[in-house]
């Protein structure tokens, strides 16, 4: 089973951040964490973000092994662009739009194995029951 994190509203181009996701895609998390430190592009940071957020979702709420991660699918949409004018020549106004975009990384892994409950936990339990 696959551990998503999303990203959504990220105040950069689509376009720009689908290129630096294209870098990682496919790789182990490990792999791509040391790669996108050392990309100089400012969209790496907020890739990086969404990788390390997936990474902590897969090991602290679905028992993963943050070791063995691998990177399954990431993906770069569109998101809400905000409508602006820039001041031109002769009085007019020239539209522009600030894009944003939502990024979304599915990790897979190897599951650690289930905890056996001890002795103390199961008199906890029964106490309660």
């Amino acid at each position: 089973m696959a551990v998503k994190a999303e990203s959504k509203g990220v105040r950069m181009s689509p376009r720009k951040v689908a290129e630096v996701a294209a870098l990682v895609r496919g790789r182990t998390v490990a792999d791509a964490v040391v790669i996108l430190q050392h990309t100089p592009r400012h969209a790496a940071l907020p890739v990086l973000k969404t990788i390390k957020s997936a990474q902590a979702n897969a090991a602290h709420n679905h028992n993963y092994k943050a070791e063995t991660l691998r990177i399954v699918e990431i993906t770069v949409n569109h998101g809400p662009r905000m409508k602006r004018f820039r001041p031109a020549a002769m009085g007019r106004a020239l539209p522009f739009m600030k894009r944003s975009s939502h990024i979304r990384v599915l990790v897979d892994g190897e599951q650690r194995p289930a905890k056996k409950p001890t002795t103390a936990t199961k008199a906890v339990e029964k106490k309660e029951a």
